[in-house]
Parts: C-alpha cells; sequence; structure tokens
C-alpha cells in the first residue's frame, strides 16, 4: 500500500507542476498578441456526425469541458469506489475524520459566497465555486516540503479531496442540470442497465465498457444532466476484483485506473488549465476585481476553506468522533487546512457551469480562483514550512 501510495503522490505532485506551467502559458496567450489566437482557438467548432442519428456540435472548449473531463470524473469515480471498498475509506474509523473535514470545507466556503451575494439571484449560482479543493495542485505543494509533512497527513488530505470531489459530482447532479429530456435520460437508463448487467456477469473486457459508456455519454450530454456524470457512473460499474477463466483474480477497476491516470495527470488536465486559465487581465482595474462575486470566491477559498477544514476537524477530535493522523500536530493540521483552499481545476469547472460567459464579470470570477488558490498554496505552504513535526516516517 505504501508504494501505491508513493506513486500516486509522484504523479500527482509533476501533475501539480505542469498545471501551474500550463497556466501560466494560457496567461501569456491571453494577454500578448497571442490573445485573437488564443480566443479564435477556444471557440473553434468541432462536429460529430452520423447521418440524421447523431449531432454534436460545439466549439472547442466545449469539448473539453464536456468531453475530456469525463474522463477525469472517470478516475475520480474509480478512485472512489476503490477506496470505499479496500482503501482509506474502507471503515468508519478511517473516513470520520476526512469525510467531516471535507463537510466543514463545503459548508463554511459556499456560506461565505452567499453573504456576498445573498441579493443577487444569477450571482448565487457560483456559492459552489469556492467549495472545491484541486488535488493536483494540493499534493504539489506537500510533496516540496519533503519529511516535513508525514505520510499519514497525505493520506488524510488525499481522502479529503476524495469526499470533496464527492461533494461535487452531487452539486454538479443536483444544482447544475439544465431543462432535462425524458427520452435521453431513459435511453441513458438503458446504457446503465447494460453496464449493470456486465458487471453482475463479470465481465472485464474494458474496451467494451468504454463502447457502452460513450454511447451513455451522448445520452446523458442530450439529456440536459451535465455529461461528465456519465464517467462517474460508468466507473461505479465496472468490476473491482473478477476471477478469470485461468483462476487468477484481475482488478479491471484498477487497470483502467493506472491506465487513464497518466492520461488525466499530464494531458487532460493541462489541456483543460489551457483552455479556461486564460484570462485578459489588460482591461482590469481595482474597481472591477472587488466585486461581490470575486471577493466571495477569494475568501471563501482562501478563509473559507480553512476555517471550516480545521474547526471541523478540531471538533470532530474534541468530541471523540475521530482521531487526528499518526504523528501529526495541530499547526500541520491547520497547515492543511489552508492548502485545501487550492480550488483551481476543479473551481474552473464549477465557474464554467454556473457562468457560462465570464465576460459579464469580465472574467474576475476566473481571476479571484486564481488569486484565492494562490494565496492558500503560499500561506498553506509556509506554515508547513515553519512548524514543527513529531517524529515520523515519510514519503518524498
Amino acid at each position: 500500500m505504501k508504494v501505491l501510495v508513493q506513486k500516486f503522490l509522484q504523479k500527482e505532485s509533476t501533475s501539480g507542476v505542469i498545471l501551474m506551467l500550463v497556466t501560466v502559458l494560457a496567461l501569456i496567450f491571453s494577454n500578448t498578441f497571442l490573445s485573437e489566437f488564443y480566443n479564435s482557438f477556444l471557440h473553434t467548432p468541432i462536429e460529430f456526425k452520423i447521418g440524421s442519428i447523431l449531432d454534436i456540435s460545439k466549439p472547442l472548449i466545449l469539448w473539453v469541458n464536456d468531453g475530456l473531463m469525463a474522463i477525469f470524473f472517470l478516475l475520480i469515480g474509480l478512485e472512489i469506489k476503490r477506496e470505499l471498498i479496500l482503501g482509506h475509506l474502507s471503515s468508519f474509523s478511517k473516513i470520520a475524520l476526512p469525510a467531516i473535514a471535507a463537510i466543514g470545507g463545503m459548508l463554511v466556503p459556499a456560506l461565505i459566497y452567499i453573504l456576498f451575494n445573498y441579493d443577487n439571484e444569477f450571482a448565487l449560482r457560483g456559492w459552489a465555486i469556492p467549495t472545491a479543493t484541486d488535488i493536483a495542485f494540493a499534493l504539489g505543494i506537500v510533496s516540496l516540503l519533503g519529511k516535513r509533512v508525514p505520510v499519514s497527513l497525505k493520506i488524510f488530505l488525499m481522502a479529503l479531496a476524495i469526499f470533496d470531489d464527492l461533494g461535487a459530482i452531487l452539486i454538479i447532479a443536483f444544482f447544475y442540470t439544465s431543462d432535462v429530456s425524458t427520452m435521453s435520460l431513459l435511453m441513458a437508463l438503458v446504457c446503465i442497465i447494460i453496464l449493470i448487467t456486465m458487471n453482475k456477469m463479470q465481465i472485464t473486457w474494458l474496451s467494451v465498457y468504454a463502447l457502452v459508456g460513450v454511447i451513455l455519454w451522448v445520452f446523458v450530454l442530450k439529456s440536459g444532466v451535465h455529461a461528465t456524470l456519465a464517467g462517474i457512473i460508468l466507473a461505479f460499474t465496472i468490476p473491482l476484483n473478477v476471477i478469470n477463466e485461468k483462476r487468477k483474480r484481475v482488478s479491471p477497476v484498477r487497470n483502467l485506473q493506472h491506465y487513464i491516470h497518466y492520461w488525466v495527470a499530464f494531458y487532460i488536465l493541462p489541456i483543460f488549465a489551457f483552455v479556461n486559465a486564460g484570462i485578459d487581465l489588460r482591461s482590469l482595474s481595482f474597481d472591477l476585481i472587488i466585486n461581490p462575486v470575486s471577493l466571495g470566491i477569494i475568501l471563501g477559498l482562501f478563509i473559507g476553506k480553512q476555517l471550516g477544514v480545521f474547526l471541523f476537524v478540531y471538533f470532530a477530535v474534541k468530541f471523540k468522533l475521530a482521531k487526528l493522523p499518526k504523528y501529526t500536530t495541530w499547526p500541520q493540521v491547520y497547515g492543511i487546512s489552508v492548502l485545501t483552499g487550492i480550488g483551481f481545476t476543479m473551481s474552473l469547472f464549477i465557474d464554467s457551469l454556473a457562468f457560462q460567459d465570464s465576460s459579464m464579470f469580465s472574467y474576475t470570477d476566473k481571476l479571484a480562483i486564481l488569486v484565492g488558490s494562490i494565496l492558500s498554496g503560499l500561506v498553506g505552504y509556509l506554515i508547513l514550512l515553519k512548524v514543527k513535526g513529531k517524529k515520523h516516517s515519510s514519503i518524498t
């Protein structure tokens, strides 16, 4: 298990560094003579058509947000399923603290955002933006600290992020679904029944699951429910462990997770960051930046996340609902709590659902995500760098 965690952390931390570089590249493109090319690239029309049966026409940015991100959510679903059954979330004692922390880390930022925007019905659509945590960025910063952060605290952060992602999935399903097409939903249900039947039959051919999954994605996209949820549904229908004809145990979930993790970490998330993080800063002024939406996002991420996570952890331990991770001190827990305010890719994704056209806020909503995430990353890093921990073994 320790080797698996080590490999996961290495991939996530490297992905975090790549995301930082890609974000800087997107900002350069959007704020120089390349901006016209950048915007044209984002809105390049791409059409997929099969006679009169299927016609999907979207600009490139939506193919990334609705299509590639479905694969990202497939990976999240696979991780959640494996951790719930066999891993760090497989018992109450293991899930209690990260689950409670994640609840606090979603509630408090949402309340802060609502306090700033309660009188604007449209702006309230963004209440979930500061509730997210970008695990790749957070673990990327933790990896820079080496042995200063104990393994148990890294695992706590991973588990918290999993619950955070689960919360994001529920938020997208219940709050960011447009007008629903009954016929498309019924066809999606047929696909789900086929996938469940394949699971019960212990079918291990991932290519067959992928084929049905693509068809499911099309129907979910056409239904009005956000298409990325198809990735989660597909993940939960893939068998975790199967005894094959050679009487050997194989794990389709682990095999698929291992295969797509590389593509998600090093291609899909960087592409998503490149097409979504390009903010034109040239016409921004201080007056534009301090609008209620921006303040709600910045303070939600930087203040709300750390308060929510740390206070909920504190009271969970105080009332003996859970225990602190081994070899961990309260200042270290606080540092990790601050790092959860790095929303970045997940916050940008929810922002794209809440405000499909960010120009109405002069793109200050996206800028606020970057500011809140950068503040959380810098302050969290400095806290963990300065505080002293207990003697422990660590993964570097």
